[in-house]
């Protein structure tokens, strides 16, 4: 599956842990990504900034469905599966 231009679900939806350009210490679940531009796309998109698990995603049905909609529902849902309990 190719990324839908302009869905941006895997820059807002997930945790990233690593530091981004402008977010040191990451971004929590659910907040859009400083580097997420107003049309969805990623600003340091094959940068060498750009945290690795960025550059590991790759875009699947079952991750993505069928919209930007059901993509943060998904995402936010594995999100939340793969948490660890505090």
């Amino acid at each position: 599956m190719i990324c839908r231009a302009g869905c941006g679900a895997c820059c807002i939806a997930p945790s990233i842990s690593s530091p981004i350009p402008g977010m040191p210490a990451g971004k929590p679940a659910g907040m859009r990504c400083i580097q997420l531009d107003a049309n969805n796309h990623c600003l340091i998109f094959g940068q060498p900034e750009r945290p690795e698990v960025c550059s590991a995603f790759q875009a699947a049905e079952y991750v993505c469905g069928s919209s930007a909609e059901e993509a943060i529902r998904l995402i936010g849902w594995l999100e939340q599966s793969t948490a660890c309990a505090s």
